[in-house]
């Protein structure tokens, strides 16, 4: 019984201090006033009416408005500088010096300018002996038809010592006479035919000797090494003094009209996205701003090993690129004007891609179809329309008819990082 005593006791405690607490913390509380422990005059007005059920605010969500803007679908490429055609100058013949360098590495310089002399001084002594031949030669040329008019008249004048001979028969002049004459002419004949093959002879060393002479006149000019073409000399290896050869190192290198162009490996599905003309944004190394370019040629052959083909962008002339540099850039594969909505105000399922609409503070969701993506946005072609507030942030959280309060992003925030072609 005394235990029984004491809980009550207790418990009439426990109840008395709860209701002290509660009329600290809520002294205007309706439930206290029903049981007599608050007098409404006591409690200002509307205090009861606060202590009632609050009205909910609906959740506050990011919007941003979908906007008609261009998009430029890019393809990033990277790759080496290399000379569109290269001409390689090398001395076209062996054994001479160098003994003048008329180029240097980044000159411009035009088709047929002499870039280094080489050592003539053999050559020169050559032509010289070559002339003393060629002047035996005429003198032997002159010697010989001398000689074969000489020839010619003492042929004639025995041909009519022979006939006279004849004519006057055995009966006035002596066999032997008449056999005597008849050797004269046949010694003519001979000595004739012999001054003719002396001619002969000399023309064709008269001729020897104008052949050599213009062997000789060629390597002469060889000793003048001039550029092919037009262009910028990339690189100079040639050195004072140093013995040239014909099939060494060549002694320049020139760039056709100085023409550069970026040689990129491209993936083979993307390959078949690029066609001759595409313009091309390079970052050059050293540049401060891009450099124009545009696509010149599309490898037809794909790498077996890599799975990638070349594709070449040439750069427009007077640009700041050096070969053998290491570039990046983007080509410009498609352009497109469409509905713009930032990226993250897309969800992508299984089922494709979906994205929230705020229409009169109630949220919709749509399904959408996405074009070209460009930095931060997204094109979308179907789903959206141009001027429709988009749930940029957050849309993970929220479920079609649900009540929002939008903000809309900054006008700076929907800004288009492309421009109109």
């Amino acid at each position: 019984m005394r235990h029984v005593l004491v809980s009550l006791v207790l418990a009439v405690a426990a109840g008395v201090v709860a209701i002290a607490a509660f009329r600290y913390v809520a002294p205007c509380s309706p439930a206290l006033t029903a049981i007599g422990l608050a007098a409404p005059a006591d409690c200002p007005a509307g205090a009861a009416a606060a202590e009632g059920p609050r009205t909910v605010e609906p959740p506050t969500v990011t919007t941003a408005l979908a906007v008609t803007r261009w998009f430029v679908d890019r393809l990033f490429v990277s790759g080496t500088l290399v000379a569109r055609e290269e001409a390689l100058v090398a001395a076209r013949i062996d054994g001479l010096a160098v003994i003048e360098l008329d180029a240097e590495d980044g000159d411009t310089v035009a088709a047929g300018q002499v870039l280094a002399r080489l050592d003539r001084s053999q050559l020169d002594a050559q032509l010289a002996q070559n002339d003393a031949a060629t002047a035996r030669a005429d003198a032997a040329i002159a010697q010989a038809q001398s000689q074969i008019e000489q020839f010619q008249a003492q042929l004639a004048w025995a041909n009519d010592d022979v006939d006279r001979a004849h004519k006057l028969g055995g009966q006035v002049m002596a066999a032997a006479t008449i056999e005597q004459r008849e050797v004269a002419v046949r010694t003519a004949v001979a000595q004739l035919a012999a001054a003719r093959n002396g001619l002969a002879l000399a023309e064709a060393d008269r001729k020897s000797r104008e052949a050599e002479r213009r062997e000789l006149l060629v390597r002469i000019a060889r000793t003048e090494v001039t550029a092919p073409v037009a262009g910028l000399v990339s690189r100079r290896t040639a050195r004072l003094g140093a013995l040239v050869s014909s099939v060494g190192e060549p002694l320049f290198r020139i760039i056709e009209d100085g023409a550069v162009d970026l040689e990129a490996d491209v993936p083979e599905q993307s390959l078949a996205r690029l066609s001759l003309g595409m313009p091309a944004k390079l970052r050059l190394p050293g540049a401060t701003s891009d450099v124009d370019g545009v696509v010149r040629l599309v490898s037809q052959e794909v790498d077996k090993a890599s799975r990638t083909g070349k594709v070449r962008i040439a750069l427009r002339p007077g640009a700041p690129a050096r070969v053998g540099s290491f570039v990046s850039g983007e080509i410009a594969v498609a352009r497109s004007e469409g509905v713009g909505v930032p990226a993250s105000a897309v969800q992508r399922d299984g089922d494709g891609a979906r994205a929230f609409v705020v229409r009169d503070g109630v949220v919709e969701q749509r399904r959408i179809a996405v074009g070209i993506a460009e930095g931060d946005a997204l094109e979308v072609l179907s789903g959206v329309a141009a001027g429709e507030s988009v749930v940029a942030r957050a849309a993970a959280f929220l479920r079609a008819g649900d009540r929002v309060r939008a903000v809309a992003l900054a006008a700076a925030d929907l800004a288009a990082p492309g421009g109109a072609p």
